[in-house]
């Protein structure tokens, strides 16, 4: 196992807890509006 493949494989684990990570920001933003009643007019 080269260097570039151990680089290669740790960049495409950060990018994907990037992606989770928002997902989850995005995830509790929405169920914050949902219970400030803003989807419920």
């Amino acid at each position: 196992m080269t260097d570039e493949e151990i680089r290669r494989r740790q960049r495409s684990r950060a990018i994907a807890m990037a992606v989770l990570l928002v997902l989850f920001v995005l995830l509790v933003y929405a169920i914050t509006i949902a219970k400030m009643g803003l989807y419920s007019s």
